[in-house]
């Protein structure tokens, strides 16, 4: 079944968005697959100030993901892939998204205004990697016809991770 995807909107993130960002992770659930927690304020404030960086930089970057009513839903968008183990030297697509969101369609449109605005930034290919327990994230990469290229042991854990690929 193929729905309309709904209204979503990308912004450069702003000083505000990461209290936003911080309120709209603190969920257990949102951060399953990730620390089980959310950071700390401060991690926000530098993470939004980096991908402002980015932005500038590179064109692109996780941009703030903006709903209805200017709501703060999460953030999706690209950047260079940013440890030594993994897709190294590769631009990585991610998102994350507030739980009262999941299964309404933000983070596929988000994610394929992130691949149109990657694209027109120069990008040939991006990567995600994503927990491989992560059956949401994981149909996000086929939504978006990525195609797992890499299964890995996370460092951080003994857990399993994939790498996916598209090519633009």
């Amino acid at each position: 079944m193929n729905r309309a995807l709904p209204d979503v909107r990308l912004r450069v993130p702003t000083d505000e968005d990461a209290l936003a960002w911080h309120r709209v992770f603190d969920d257990p659930e949102v951060m399953e697959f990730l620390r089980g927690h959310a950071a700390e304020p401060s991690v926000y404030e530098e993470l939004t100030a980096r991908q402002r960086r980015h932005d500038a930089e590179y064109g692109f970057c996780l941009w703030t993901m903006v709903g209805p009513g200017d709501e703060v839903l999460g953030f999706t968008g690209a950047q260079p892939w940013p440890h030594a183990w993994g897709p190294a030297g590769q631009i990585e697509i991610g998102w994350r998204l507030g739980r009262a969101h999941w299964g309404k369609g933000y983070v596929t449109a988000a994610a394929r205004t992130t691949l149109e605005r990657v694209r027109a930034a120069g990008v040939t290919d991006v990567v995600a990697v994503v927990n491989a327990a992560n059956a949401r994230s994981i149909a996000v990469t086929q939504r978006l016809g990525m195609e797992l290229t890499e299964q890995f042991t996370l460092p951080s854990s003994t857990q399993a991770g994939r790498c996916y690929r598209l090519a633009l």
